[in-house]
């Protein structure tokens, strides 16, 4: 079942999310970026248990990024991810934003959905609002994909 993330899940987002992070496969979030970002998240929970979480953050009028995917690995491959970007991009056109981009260590995923490749310079808002104050910025690794909606 995919729902709106509640303040009760922020403990359990940031350890999902950070056990990544750890592992360098995506950007740590602390419990303030979760708790002031708690309305972009969905998850994907069974029985109680969260198995995944995506969030998708208004960039700017006509421009949204999915963020945040993170499946446990337990039930990876399940298409969990899949229903969970879904569910972000449903959010998006729901809202009339017309493109979604998402920064990424596994492009391929994303382009399995429709995404295209992007050049960073085509996302200066969320360079010079997020990536600026990135400790890895400007050599993250991250490529940048995008689906027009």
């Amino acid at each position: 079942m995919i729902r709106r993330a509640k303040v009760s899940d922020v403990a359990e987002l940031q350890r999902l999310i950070n056990q990544f992070a750890d592992r360098s496969e995506m950007l740590p979030r602390s419990l303030n970026a979760i708790y002031e970002n708690i309305r972009d998240f969905v998850i994907m929970e069974s029985d109680g248990r969260i198995l995944g979480c995506c969030a998708l953050h208004i960039t700017w009028g006509d421009l949204a990024e999915v963020r945040s995917l993170a499946v446990e690995p337990d039930v990876q491959s399940k298409g969990y991810g899949r229903e969970l970007v879904k569910a972000c991009l449903d959010d998006a056109h729901d809202m009339g934003i017309p493109q979604v981009f998402a920064l990424t260590y596994v492009p391929g995923f994303f382009e399995k959905l429709g995404f295209s490749h992007v050049d960073k310079s085509t996302l200066p808002h969320k360079i010079w609002s997020d990536c600026i104050n990135c400790p890895k910025f400007p050599d993250c690794g991250e490529e940048a994909v995008a689906i027009q909606l």
